[in-house]
Formats: C-alpha cells, sequence, structure tokens
C-alpha cells in the first residue's frame, strides 16, 4: 500500500514517489512533489483551477478548490493519495468560482482564509447563483488586508495581498521552507493574461516583488506547474503588452 505520510525524498525517491502518486488517482491529475511536505494539483480541467496543498505534523493547508463539487472531489482524492490528516485551512487567492468552488468538498470543517474584499465580493456573487450551487460555495472565516502568517508546524505559509492586479483582491501564498508560491491568477503559464477589476500596471509590479524571492517552484492559477523563468517571461510579456498599448 502507498504511505500516506508526508514523504521527503529526492533522486530516484523522488522519481517512486511520483510513480506511485500517480497510480493512486487513476484517470485524474496526481500530485507533482515540489518541495518537503509541498505538493501541486495541476488540474486536468483548464476550466478549473490549480491547486496546492501543504501537509504538516497535524494537518493540511490547500490553497484554492477548483470549479465544484466534481473538481473539489478530484482535489481531495489526490490529496488523500498523500495525507489522512485533516484538512485545517483553505485559502482562496480570489472570488472566482474556478478558484473556490469546491471549498465545502475539500475541507467541510476547514477554515477558509481570503482577503477582505474577495470575501465581500464572495458574498455578493453567492446572492446571484441558483440554488443549487450555493452548497459549495464558502466564503472565508477569516480575511487579512496585507499579510498572513499560517503555521503549520514545521512549516509556514505567508499569504500577502499586494493590490488591485487579475482582481482587486488577489492573494499570493509563499511557502519559504520549500521556495514555492501559489500565484493564483497572477501568473498563467503559457497563456494570456485576463483581468476583473484590476490594474496592470500594479499586477507588473507584483510581479517584480515576487521575482525577488527565492523560487524553485511556481504554482500558475491554470496550466502546467512554471519555474521562476517562465513567470519571468509571463511578467515581460504582460510589461511589453501593457507599454505597446
Amino acid at each position: 500500500m502507498l504511505d500516506r505520510k508526508p514523504v521527503r525524498q529526492s533522486g530516484a525517491g523522488s522519481v517512486l514517489l511520483i510513480f506511485l502518486l500517480a497510480g493512486c488517482v487513476t484517470g485524474h491529475a496526481a500530485p507533482k512533489p515540489i518541495g518537503p511536505g509541498l505538493y501541486a494539483y495541476i488540474s486536468d480541467n483548464d476550466s478549473s483551477a490549480n491547486s496546492t496543498f501543504l501537509v504538516g505534523a497535524k494537518g493540511i493547508l490547500v490553497v484554492d478548490t477548483g470549479f465544484d463539487a466534481k473538481e473539489g472531489g478530484k482535489l481531495l482524492q489526490a490529496i488523500r493519495c498523500v495525507s489522512d490528516l485533516p484538512i485545517q485551512y483553505i485559502i482562496n487567492t480570489h472570488y472566482h468560482r474556478d478558484h473556490q468552488g469546491g471549498n465545502s468538498i475539500v475541507g467541510r470543517a476547514a477554515v477558509v482564509i481570503s482577503t477582505d474584499w474577495t470575501r465581500e465580493r464572495t458574498l455578493e456573487v453567492s446572492k446571484s447563483q441558483v440554488a443549487n450551487d450555493l452548497p459549495h460555495f464558502r466564503s472565508a472565516d477569516v480575511t487579512f488586508q496585507q499579510k498572513l502568517t499560517v503555521y503549520l508546524e514545521p512549516y509556514s505559509a505567508e499569504v500577502f495581498f499586494s493590490g488591485k492586479a487579475h482582481t482587486s483582491g488577489d492573494a499570493l501564498v509563499y511557502f519559504p521552507q520549500q521556495h514555492a508560491i501559489s500565484m493564483g491568477d497572477l501568473f498563467l503559464n503559457r497563456s494570456s493574461p485576463a483581468m476583473d477589476q484590476g490594474s496592470v500596471e500594479n499586477w507588473i509590479r507584483i510581479l517584480d516583488q515576487v521575482l525577488t524571492l527565492p523560487l524553485d517552484a511556481v504554482v500558475p492559477g491554470h496550466f502546467e506547474l512554471g519555474t521562476k523563468s517562465e513567470l519571468q517571461r509571463f511578467r515581460d510579456y504582460l510589461n511589453d503588452l501593457y507599454r505597446q498599448v
């Protein structure tokens, strides 16, 4: 059987772990180890967001939960291939349904975290949803304005908001021990960006800020797992587009 405890391996051990995880979620995307206790879930449905999850000693933190109950269930299956620990925290990077539609499925008892603006906008949107959509469309229990640190021993996650970009309330989640970051839709790998109620100029500034961090893995809101060089390419594209327009 697959050991569901957090696995910290390198070299040949990492290859074996990836192989075992791929077999655990037959027919769906397998979690990708990107650092000690940290995994990227790259959705096999481009209409549903990618996710990131951190496995600590006593619980799990999840960033974004997918479009709906079905996609949230697929994510939960991938998480359970790694650990049976309780999901204690869910962080939603922004209010779009494809990033938080699976909240109640993935972590029914979890504490949901977002920016102040994202919670307010989520409540506004939920009022306009049909009744069948509401059970899984859950707003935040805890909000923040600028920065919040979640401790999941022996790791931590730094959640921060630096102003309007893709929306007016985008949260980024940096994992300092793993040199990895979950970007939400502030980064779409090999894809043209899209903007809601945001700011292109500030978006570029935020990307410049992120690029100063030590980074080995960059989880985009959609499409394949990225690197720092691919994030730089995305930033340069967005900057060139902005200046030419």
